[in-house]
This record gives C-alpha cells, structure tokens and sequence, in this order.
C-alpha cells in the first residue's frame, strides 16, 4: 500500500530546510541546494544490499548521521551548525505531526475489509513507522507491518517480499499495490505476486489506478477473470 503523505514536499530535503529555518529565519538556502546531497546514502538506495546488521533505531540514523552532515556543508552550513542540525534530522522527520494519510485511504481500506480483503504494509521507511500509522490511526485497519528499518531489507529486494509471505497462513490471493514501479509492482513481481501502481503512471504498468478508490472495484473484476 502508498496510504502515507506528508507536508514537507520533498520530505527529507524539506526537513533539513525546515531546520535550517528554525535556527535562521532568514536562511535563503533553497530544496534545489539541499536535494543533491541526499541522492545517495539511504539503505534504499542500496536495496542490493542487505542491511539485517542494524539492530535498533539508533543504529539505524546513526549511519545516515554522514549524510545529512554533507548535505548541510553543502547548502553552507557550517560545520559545527550542520552536526548539531544533524541529529535533529531524527527527531523532525517521523514527527507523527508532518504526516497525513491522503484522502481516499480511511473509505478504500474500509470498503476493501467489507470485501474480505485484509492489509499489511511493506515499505521502504525509518524505524518510527510504527508510531507514525499508530498517530494517524491507521493501525486499526492494518493486520501486518514489514519495514526495512526493522527487516534489514529494502524493496526490491527478493526478501524484502519474502520476509513477509513467509508469516503469512493460507491465502486465496494477494496483490501489491504501490505508487512505485520499479521498488513496488516489478519487486512484487519477482516473487510472483501481482500488483498495482497508483497516483504515478507509467506505460510499463500492466494495471493502474490514480487513487486508491478505484482500487476495490478494479480488484474485485481482476478476481473474477
């Protein structure tokens, strides 16, 4: 599922902007000076790799303490100011407070659960994820949670599905449904699962829906042959 939204537009590049505002109202930096220093470094960038040596929360940020600090230096943050800023990247990021569900989750969940559908999150996310669905109260329509901060492995990676399936009991059927091609619906489908992309079309996709309202309808007729 893609169920989460948040307020920063691009989120980890807004979050150390938003930083840098609140110790300098008049800080000029812009997301364009910030976004290139965090192409590279989150363990999704490296989904090849296996990450199952984190064990806590704290391990977890502490590898990505680097780069934040590099990403400050350069926007041209000093680098004292850019360690302090580092360690509140953890603190601001999964703040329960920057996120919302989109729209159409809270009636698509609930008309998927009437239809006997149950729902498991499997994502690429930092380990707060747990209290950021709780805050939301999105937990109350979630059997499952598989997140690679706890799991060590990101999507695409085989295991990262594997993982999952493997606690799961008999099931009729079961289908991905994600807003990224590559990570979500062709990850899926190396393990044999079908899925379904939402809100970011692609031509590759074999099936899409632009929201997730669509979703039941479209499930149900994929059912039926």
């Amino acid at each position: 599922m893609a169920p989460l939204d948040t307020g920063r537009g691009e989120m980890w590049s807004a979050t150390l902007l938003e930083i840098m505002r609140q110790a300098d109202p008049e800080c000029n930096v812009s997301l364009d000076q910030i976004m290139p220093g965090l192409h590279n470094g989150f363990p999704w960038h490296t989904p090849n790799q296996t990450h199952t040596e984190i064990q806590s929360s704290e391990q977890w940020w502490d590898a990505l303490d680097e780069v934040f600090e590099q990403a400050f230096l350069a926007a041209g943050i000093d680098r004292d100011h850019a360690r302090l800023f580092t360690k509140q990247v953890r603190i601001a990021y999964p703040d329960p407070a920057a996120w919302r569900l989109f729209d159409d989750v809270p009636a698509a969940l609930g008309r998927l659960s009437s239809l006997g559908w149950i729902h498991l999150i499997l994502s690429n996310h930092v380990p707060e994820l747990r209290q950021i669905i709780q805050a939301l109260d999105l937990d109350q329509h979630i059997t499952g949670l598989f997140n690679s901060a706890e799991t060590g492995y990101e999507k695409p990676h085989r295991q990262a599905f594997l993982s999952m399936l493997r606690t799961l009991a008999q099931i009729d059927s079961i289908w991905m449904i994600g807003d990224n091609l590559e990570v979500d619906i062709w990850g899926a489908k190396a393990t044999g699962l079908p899925g379904i992309l939402v809100r970011n079309f692609q031509r590759k996709a074999r099936y899409y829906c632009e929201t997730l309202t669509q979703i039941p309808e479209v499930l149900s007729a994929l059912e039926r042959g």
